[in-house]
């Protein structure tokens, strides 16, 4: 269990065995909350959060074994990290239904939540995020490279490759508080593995997924970023990456046009891991959309 001061305000609620770590600011209805994508923490969109707390109740958290949150066992399955956030938000007092910011692998965590609670679900913005058919659309180099990643053990960071990613970090988050971006940032250094190991069953969540039943339809916009940083060419070089966002940009156009009334955008200079530093103003004008196509 994490013992030291949780910064912003986070709180911790016992939910089963384990106890998570939940931001809450603001008030009214209707409830934000952001779903971080792998490798994510719930403070790395706290500047959405501030944003988004002047006009609604505003949530962010850790799921389990990320974050503030305890240790728990990765990876886990759609419906386990979907049950987890459902008695989170019970424990916390947070009546739904909720409108979800879902980044990344946190979109199939929205869309799992809203298969296994639909009453609960007011609306979805889904920045860059993964979806069941993304690896039919890959290219060739794309797919070859998520083979061999697949094909790899586990690998092992030494101290000085994590510390590598402190410029990388502060970068992202030059314009939280210092409070909470020096905390943050040792919080992604020291539990750097999680977001692999949050990922390494997402064929099993895929398919949990596409049989997983209907999702509700509600207001839904998609945002699909083409652009390049310097944690995606970490791992692939840049002619992979270039494919792999051809490859989202296929796939999510497809599951807009599958959505009644769902919006596709396309931000060519923002990076998947970056979209909501770069463009929070953009991320913001949609999710005032968002919850003003749903109910009041």
């Amino acid at each position: 269990m994490m013992t030291e001061t949780i910064p912003a305000g986070g709180q911790l609620y016992r939910v089963g065995t384990t106890n998570l770590c939940l931001y809450r600011a603001g008030s009214g209805r209707p409830t934000v909350v952001f779903l971080p994508g792998a490798g994510m923490f719930g403070l790395g969109y706290y500047n959405l959060q501030q944003r988004t707390a002047a006009f609604a109740t505003s949530v962010l958290y850790d799921r389990g074994g990320t974050g503030w949150s305890d240790d728990v066992s990765l990876p886990r399955s759609a419906a386990d990290v979907a049950r987890e956030l459902h008695d989170l938000l019970a424990a916390a007092g947070i009546p739904g239904p909720y409108v979800f910011v879902a980044h990344s692998l946190g979109g199939i965590y929205a869309r799992r939540f809203a298969q296994l609670y639909p009453d609960d679900v007011a609306g979805f913005l889904l920045l860059d995020p993964a979806h069941e058919d993304y690896s039919a659309n890959e290219p060739e180099v794309a797919r070859k490279a998520a083979e061999a990643w697949k094909n790899q053990p586990m690998p092992e960071f030494t101290p000085e490759m994590l510390e590598g990613y402190r410029p990388i970090l502060g970068a992202m988050y030059a314009q939280w508080p210092a409070e909470v971006r020096e905390p943050l940032i040792d919080r992604h250094i020291t539990r750097f593995k999680a977001g692999l190991l949050e990922s390494a069953n997402v064929d099993a969540i895929y398919d949990e997924i596409r049989n997983g039943g209907a999702v509700p339809v509600v207001p839904t916009i998609v945002y699909t970023a083409l652009g390049i940083d310097a944690t995606q060419l970490a791992f692939n070089p840049e002619e992979v990456v270039r494919a792999q966002n051809q490859a989202k940009l296929v796939t999510n156009k497809a599951y807009v046009e599958s959505v009644p009334g769902a919006e596709h955008r396309v931000l060519e200079d923002a990076s998947h891991v970056m979209i909501h530093t770069q463009h929070a103003d953009e991320v913001m004008q949609a999710l005032s959309e968002v919850i003003a196509r749903g109910p009041r």
